[in-house]
């Protein structure tokens, strides 16, 4: 089964995989997010942190492979009364504009091979604006140990070395490296361990 066939059986069924809320890190930067301006969600799935970015104030893209996940992601926008922009695009052949974007966000997106992602982080970086906001969140190594979500692949996960390397020369930088339960919907559940990162562009 292809990536994409994966994670389309995955969404094609009525309950939201990851739940309706956004990411509980996401959640907690709130108050560094700009009053208005565009954000990128990338990898955004059936679109709840999309969709909480546009309850911001933001005007929103929301970026990813799977049909199926953005159907939920246009019925939640409807659902809460907000206007995001949902493209099907693969995000690691995505053109990503050049300062085009306030906000960054990529949550759990860890499907990427360390090829893929080092295109993925660059086009994220590409896209920010001077002074934009970066917020990444994903699992570390030691989620292997909980197996309570995520990919199975070790090289696949984060560090604190690996975003220092991608992102150490960004202004304010912040890295949270924790061991939490969280509920996400029915794909993520449990004590798992975590790191997120924020930051802003030069």
């Amino acid at each position: 089964m292809s990536e994409f066939e994966r994670w389309e059986t995955r969404y094609a069924v009525p309950d939201y995989a990851f739940g309706k809320a956004p990411n509980y890190f996401l959640a907690s930067c709130k108050p560094l997010l700009p009053r208005a301006g565009r954000a990128l969600a990338v990898a955004d799935g059936e679109g709840r942190n999309g969709v909480w970015l546009a309850e911001q104030g933001l005007d929103v893209l929301s970026i990813d492979f799977s049909p199926s996940a953005q159907n939920k992601a246009r019925a939640l926008a409807a659902e809460r009364g907000v206007a995001v922009d949902i493209r099907q695009v693969d995000i690691h052949a995505f053109d990503y504009p050049e300062a085009a974007f306030d906000v960054v966000v990529e949550i759990f997106t860890q499907f990427s091979s360390p090829a893929q992602r080092a295109v993925k982080w660059a086009g994220m970086r590409r896209a920010l604006k001077s002074g934009g906001l970066l917020i990444v969140h994903g699992y570390t190594p030691k989620q292997l140990d909980y197996g309570t979500g995520g990919p199975k692949e070790i090289e696949n996960l984060y560090t604190r070395a690996m975003l220092e390397s991608a992102f150490g020369d960004f202004r304010d930088v912040k890295i949270v490296e924790e061991e939490r339960e969280i509920h996400e919907g029915t794909s993520h559940g449990g004590m798992s361990a975590m790191i997120g990162l924020t930051a802003r562009k030069p």
